[in-house]
């Protein structure tokens, strides 16, 4: 068993949250997508997130306390950006959620699960991995991009690391996104089908119109 070692003094730099959706996951969960990425994907869903630069820098506590807001959240999704970039804080938020709260963790990374697990292995990757119930690897690839499951494309694999979620169809389900709007600025949470960009920033467009200062989704 790992010894918990406290990183109260840790900061995430965190490029988005939300604390409700139904797209990223099984029941209702709660969203982080840290900031900061070394894949660079062609045709990444958020390059602004790539960049390795401060965004809103969160202790664990303050983040926790978003995550966990609504009280029907029974599932955390973490996402960027690159996760093991931030595994040491990650991992805190997981411990600290989970003394609160129930929950299951599915966590997204560009990396492959053989090259995070060859020795000698990062002890904040590992420690997070024990807080995991599902990890999806891979890095994105938009030539296989099969417009199915959660995951962007076809080579990114499902790793259950628990029990908790072996009977959520993670391969094929069908796709969902959500178009959330707070304080001027619309955030697409899910994987988006093919096309989404044309039809998103068509949304954008007559939105700006009415006032709102929106950020379009472009691919790089």
């Amino acid at each position: 068993m790992t010894t918990h070692r406290p990183h109260s003094n840790i900061l995430l730099n965190v490029a988005a949250v939300c604390d409700a959706t139904h797209a990223l996951g099984p029941g209702l969960r709660a969203v982080v997508w840290v900031q900061g990425c070394p894949f660079h994907c062609q045709g990444c869903i958020a390059p602004d997130w790539i960049p390795y630069k401060p965004a809103r820098l969160l202790a664990i506590d303050e983040l926790v306390d978003e995550l966990l807001a609504n009280p029907d959240v029974s599932g955390l999704t973490f996402s960027g950006g690159e996760p093991m970039k931030q595994a040491a804080g990650l991992t805190e938020v997981a411990r600290l959620a989970r003394q609160r709260r129930d929950l299951n963790i599915i966590c997204f990374t560009g990396y492959k699960i053989e090259k995070l697990l060859k020795p000698p292995i990062d002890p904040a990757v590992k420690d997070l991995f024990e807080q995991l119930d599902v990890l999806i690897d891979g890095a994105y690839n938009a030539h296989l991009n099969d417009n199915r499951g959660l995951r962007g494309s076809s080579n990114q694999r499902i790793h259950h690391l628990s029990l908790r979620l072996k009977d959520f169809d993670f391969e094929t389900s069908p796709r969902r996104v959500e178009m959330q709007i707070e304080d001027g600025q619309i955030l697409m949470v899910g994987i988006p089908p093919t096309g989404m960009e044309t039809a998103f920033n068509r949304t954008a467009d007559a939105l700006q119109q009415k006032g709102l200062n929106l950020v379009k989704y472009e691919r790089i």
